[in-house]
């Protein structure tokens, strides 16, 4: 069974720091790239940041220099660290297994003003 499962979710003024991470299990890690991915309420979801097997990232220009996806192949863990947060960052933030369908149940971020 495949799950993923997000944390570090929470309140955080504005220019604080957050570090989520995503526990994944029930598929070979290793071998997907992984993607974090957010929804602001009444938008569209959008990608935020993705990680290949190997490391190499890629990132929303949004968030180009104040995030920072990275990956632990041995603990199943993909996390975001996300620094200099601005209220437009308020959202619920997924983890994702590129194209396979599967998602967590997500972290909410708030950012205060």
């Amino acid at each position: 069974q495949v799950r993923l499962v997000e944390s570090g979710g929470g309140l955080v003024q504005t220019g604080g720091s957050l570090r989520l991470s995503c526990a994944a299990s029930g598929f070979t890690f290793s071998t997907y790239y992984m993607n974090w991915y957010r929804q602001a309420p009444g938008k569209q979801r959008e990608l935020v940041a993705g990680i290949s097997s190997g490391g190499g990232t890629n990132y929303a220009d949004t968030v180009k220099g104040r995030f920072t996806i990275s990956r632990d192949n041995a603990k199943n863990a993909v996390y975001l660290q996300m620094n200099s947060l601005k209220p437009e960052d308020t959202a619920v933030y997924y983890c994702n297994a590129d194209a396979s369908g599967w998602w967590g149940q997500g972290t909410q971020v708030t950012v205060s003003s």
